[in-house]
């Protein structure tokens, strides 16, 4: 019989880390799972500990392909998993272990996304107060971290995580993409996901890059254009009202900033005589 979950670990670089991430998916209080190891192509030792835990529990299963990125290593996981919900998990994260049981009880509530509650660690150590789900939202930023439930069957029609956002955001993207106004989102009242914030990472070094940010934000934006525009506009017509907002904007701030001025330069002359 095929698992209900299916745990995606995609490893680069990461097995210093693998234990504890795999440890994690053990101790889960909920026993219908597979967990597949996606080993992207690492130069590191992540073989050796995957065939540990594979070794120790038939529930993982390993998987080696050549090096493609983070989206092309989940692609690959999902694509052999038997679950009908999938999870991915970042082998340098963990999971609580009831993270499993409360999702699986909500399976059949009609929920396209479901996730919890989060905290960071390591380095760090607080909660990771995210905004609310809505959905408005979520068109301006990302709300829900990557490891959260979905049906492959969404994966599948969406064509996976997209491989060409190489510098990060594939998984605002994903949401993005098998997400509307009309779908059901939960974020469960339980801290069951951690993430690891350690002093360097890729979102880290991404962040501080400009050019790479514009990248995959423009590139997210061209991809999902029918979502940002309004009903009825055409792009040329809702980038001149935009043009024109901003005009006014900008006149306005002028009148502000001059008028502030002048009544700082008033006080100033009025101390000096």
């Amino acid at each position: 019989m095929n698992p209900t979950i299916s745990i995606i670990v995609p490893c680069y670089n990461q097995a210093e880390y693998l234990d504890e991430c795999l440890q994690s998916v053990q101790d889960q209080t909920f026993k219908d799972w597979e967990c597949i190891i996606v080993n992207d192509g690492s130069p590191d030792h992540t073989e050796a500990v995957s065939k540990k835990w594979i070794e120790k529990d038939n529930r993982f299963t390993y998987l080696h392909k050549e090096n493609g990125g983070l989206s092309s290593a989940r692609n690959a996981g999902i694509e052999i998993a038997k679950g009908k919900w999938i999870l991915p998990l970042d082998s340098d994260d963990k999971i609580g272990n009831q993270y499993l049981e409360l999702a699986s009880q909500k399976f059949n509530d009609g929920y396209t996304v479901i996730y919890c509650k989060a905290e960071f660690f390591d380095k760090v150590n607080h909660p990771w107060k995210l905004p609310t789900y809505q959905y408005q939202h979520l068109l301006v930023e990302n709300l829900i971290f990557c490891s959260a439930f979905f049906k492959k069957e969404d994966w599948k029609i969406v064509n996976g995580y997209d491989i060409h956002l190489i510098y990060g955001k594939e998984d605002w993207d994903f949401w993005l993409s098998i997400l509307d106004g009309n779908n059901k989102v939960l974020c469960m009242d339980y801290v069951g996901f951690f993430y690891r914030r350690k002093e360097e990472s890729m979102d880290i070094s991404i962040n501080k890059d400009k050019n790479k940010i514009n990248f995959s934000l423009n590139y997210i934006y061209k991809k999902h254009l029918k979502k940002y525009l309004p009903k009825d506009k055409n792009a040329i017509e809702n980038f001149q009202q935009q043009e024109n907002l901003k005009n006014n904007l900008d006149f306005y701030n002028e009148k502000v900033n001059k008028n502030f001025i002048t009544q700082v330069l008033f006080k100033l002359i009025t101390k000096l005589s």
